[in-house]
């Protein structure tokens, strides 16, 4: 059964993955490319010599991408399935469909939400790269702490709604969950390093492409994921019944 869910799991996060390319390439990329043109402005004004080009950018925006999306989206994809697989029959009554949506947006909100409101997305030339290790540590801290906060959330709400209902067990879980990242972010170190000069319009756009990037991976895997479960659940009983009949 669970082998199962994890094939479908990967299949979902497949297709995910190239409807996230599609809509890197025709949302994000742009914006990439207007940021790198700067990013070579900026260093031809200091006389700098450019640097020698390891990747095509063609490659980047296109085999590297695509290669980069799908096999993000067939890990997270694999995970999520057996994420579903551990939930499925602990969440009370929920259908597949309505499971699968609820933890597509709760992967959406720890993964991606949290994260990026604390340390949001760059283009090229925003950011020292002497300070990337310290970024992405910070970065993938901020996730496992998302993660740990949303879990310990559903445990209270769990003892909540127990005492209180299940509406009210959700706004005390919720409310619990947002102080507890509020308290992290607030803690956490401020990294601001965006020149001056950078356009604010490009940085606004490229970060609203990187969350839209995720938007469709999460919907694709959380809405693909419960039909495919769903239907072979539904083509499984039937024919138990069938048999049954016979």
């Amino acid at each position: 059964m669970v082998g199962k869910l994890l094939v479908r799991g990967m299949l979902a996060g497949i297709v995910a993955g190239l409807l996230t390319f599609t809509f890197a390439r025709v949302v994000g990329e742009p914006q990439v490319d207007q940021a790198i043109s700067i990013e070579e402005k900026a260093a031809a004004a200091r006389g700098e010599a450019p640097e020698p080009e390891i990747v095509s950018r063609q490659t980047q925006a296109g085999l590297g991408l695509l290669t980069g999306v799908v096999a993000y989206g067939v890990a997270f994809g694999g995970l999520f399935a057996l994420v579903f697989a551990y939930a499925y029959g602990r969440a009370g009554a929920l259908s597949v469909r309505a499971l699968s949506a609820w933890l597509a947006l709760g992967a959406f909100i720890a993964l991606v939400i949290v994260p990026n409101i604390k340390y949001p997305a760059n283009p090229p030339s925003v950011g020292d790269p002497e300070t990337i290790g310290m970024r992405t540590g910070l970065f993938f801290l901020m996730i496992a702490i998302s993660l740990a906060a949303m879990v310990f959330s559903l445990k209270v709400r769990r003892r909540a709604a127990a005492k209180l209902g299940a509406w009210n067990g959700s706004i005390v879980a919720g409310l619990v969950f947002v102080v507890i990242i509020a308290a992290v972010q607030l803690s956490m170190p401020v990294i601001n390093e965006v020149p001056a000069a950078f356009p604010a319009v490009l940085l606004w756009k490229f970060r609203v492409a990187a969350i839209g990037m995720q938007v469709v991976m999460w919907t694709t895997i959380g809405l693909l994921f419960g039909a495919m479960v769903e239907r072979s659940a539904f083509m499984h009983t039937n024919a138990r019944v069938t048999m049954k009949s016979a």
